[in-house]
């Protein structure tokens, strides 16, 4: 492996003990919430809500009206 490589996976595995560190520790800052979000993103990491899943709980408690995400056609 490249020295190069390694470095790469060395700043990977960094960033996301970091995250889960702040995140587990509930000291994460809407920032870092974001950051952790763009990198699960960046990565290919998604989640489908599920019953029983916090991400469902998580859903069901935005204050967003699903109609409005709608296309609106004619207007």
């Amino acid at each position: 492996m490249s020295a190069d490589k390694k470095l790469l996976e060395d700043l990977h595995s960094a960033l996301v003990s970091s995250l889960l560190d702040k995140i587990r520790s509930g000291e994460a800052t809407a920032a870092d919430l974001g950051v952790a979000r763009q990198f699960l993103k960046d990565n290919g990491i998604d989640a489908a809500a599920k019953e029983g899943q916090p991400i469902l709980k998580l859903h069901e408690a935005l204050p967003f009206d699903p109609a409005e995400d709608e296309p609106k056609y004619g207007t």
